[in-house]
């Protein structure tokens, strides 16, 4: 695979590759953890992803059965060698601190002390009275936090999304940007005009400087920003389908040029992405790309997030957690194995701790930890994120009805997201039969988007209940 800017035999890119099978690289890469903080933006009130964000941050948002969101950057960081993260958010970041902590604390207690991962969470102080107004204005009110770690030997930042799904070397990345001498490098990747309009896109020079960016363009201005894409090792009939180049929202800075800008030239600037990326670019900071040609896939949104879950349920899925080069690292539960009983599974992936009693089908599904699946219930192309706990009999008595936490039996889901701790009674048919795109239940603990029925976390539907 070519990672990098350009395909040209006097390109960085290939200097880059070549450099990395070398000798130097190894001893480079055990010297990153000293030299590099990563810096993950865990996002706004994540509206895109109501209902699942309701009661959690979004980072916090379950994934894969076992997994959270913010496990994905935060693994590749450790992967990669960098241990010194920080993850910025400001709403609803208990759960959030919660699972960092109970995941990650093997970091100081193994690696050294100079390893961790944090949550910063918005706060106001004597200085600063207003909450985040975005990711740049975030990262500006934490300048101080991250210039205590440029006293101790901290080079470069590397900046990342809370809801990114991928798996990335940032070593190789690392190495190419200090290479290439840039100020700041951005993650980019070929894309089609369909994909092209929910990126920031971008021009580069056949060494792979950019040279021009244009956020989410339309119209002219997206016919504007066609490249020959062939500068990044594409085959012409490959760069004719995908002539834009996409940036993938993760950038690495030099830390003084960060300052330089966040604090000197751009003191009002709130997003990177449509504000301070162009403005480095436009102050004459050297500004390079660098060639993803991995899977990668944003998932901030409720379809997004459904199809990038159940497109892990594949014999041979894009993404996989079963990388023993690059695990995904999440926090231990010490749960039982999950119990089947005379049920009928089928392309589905089943998490720690679950249940699923007798006469009951799952079907291209994802069953996440602790889930109780009652008799004679079908759940098909649907994602149930489990429970955060098992409930006793006396506690189940506490709730109405005595619903306990799952699905009652008889019940049928199709194209659903069940959040965690819902509690579904008997005979419910959650299957959106008549193709409803948009509708909020909000009142009855449901929500539909894009189609897909949604549950609010911790609800309770009733026995007979049909959608």
């Amino acid at each position: 695979m070519l990672h990098g800017c350009c395909a040209n035999e006097q390109s960085s890119t290939l200097k880059s590759q070549v450099a990395t099978e070398s000798e130097d690289f190894s001893v480079y890469k055990d010297n990153i953890s000293k030299t590099v903080l990563g810096i993950i933006l865990g996002g706004g009130a994540g509206t895109r992803l109501y209902p699942l964000t309701k009661k959690r941050a979004k980072p916090a948002v379950p994934l894969g059965a076992n997994f959270r969101l913010i496990d994905i950057p935060v693994s590749n960081c450790i992967n990669s060698g960098i241990n010194k993260i920080y993850c910025l958010t400001q709403f609803n970041s208990a759960s959030l601190n919660r699972h960092l902590t109970n995941a990650y604390s093997f970091l100081t207690s193994t690696i050294n002390t100079r390893s961790y991962v944090e949550v910063l969470a918005a706060s106001q102080t004597p200085v600063n009275q207003t909450w985040f107004q975005g990711t740049a204005d975030a990262v500006r009110k934490y300048y101080w936090l991250f210039e205590d770690a440029m006293r101790e030997g901290v080079q470069d930042f590397l900046i990342l999304a809370g809801d990114h799904l991928y798996r990335m070397d940032y070593s190789e990345f690392v190495y190419a940007h200090r290479t290439s001498g840039a100020d700041v490098t951005i993650a980019a990747s070929p894309c089609d005009e369909k994909r092209s309009r929910s990126f920031g896109l971008m021009k580069i020079d056949s060494t792979g400087r950019i040279t021009e960016f244009a956020e989410k363009p339309s119209g002219r201005k997206l016919e504007a920003m066609k490249v020959d894409t062939t500068v990044l090792g594409l085959d012409p009939e490959k760069a004719k389908e995908q002539p834009y180049i996409a940036s993938l929202g993760i950038y690495l800075m030099k830390a003084d040029k960060l300052k330089d800008l966040l604090l000197d030239h751009y003191p009002e600037a709130n997003d990177f992405g449509s504000e301070v990326i162009p403005g480095a670019n436009e102050l004459g900071a050297h500004v390079q790309a660098y060639l993803f040609e991995g899977y990668w896939m944003d998932i901030g949104t409720i379809e997004a997030f459904y199809n990038a879950n159940l497109d892990m349920c594949g014999a041979d899925p894009i993404f996989s957690f079963y990388d023993t080069d690059a695990p995904i690292f999440t926090a231990s539960r010490f749960l039982p194995p999950s119990k089947i009983l005379d049920a009928e599974l089928s392309a589905s992936i089943i998490g720690d701790g679950c249940v699923i009693k007798s006469g009951s089908k799952i079907i291209r599904s994802v069953i996440g930890l602790r889930s109780l699946v009652g008799e004679n219930c079908i759940v098909e192309n649907s994602l149930l994120m489990g429970a955060d706990y098992y409930e006793t009999l006396e506690e189940c008595e506490a709730v109405p009805g005595c619903l306990p936490i799952g699905l009652g039996p008889n019940t049928h889901l199709r194209g659903c997201i069940i959040d965690k701790n819902v509690r579904i009674g008997a005979n419910v048919k959650l299957i959106n039969k008549e193709g409803v795109s948009e509708a909020n239940l909000e009142d009855r603990g449901l929500i539909i988007k894009d189609g897909i029925i949604v549950s609010v976390k911790d609800t309770i539907i009733p026995s007979g209940t049909y959608i």
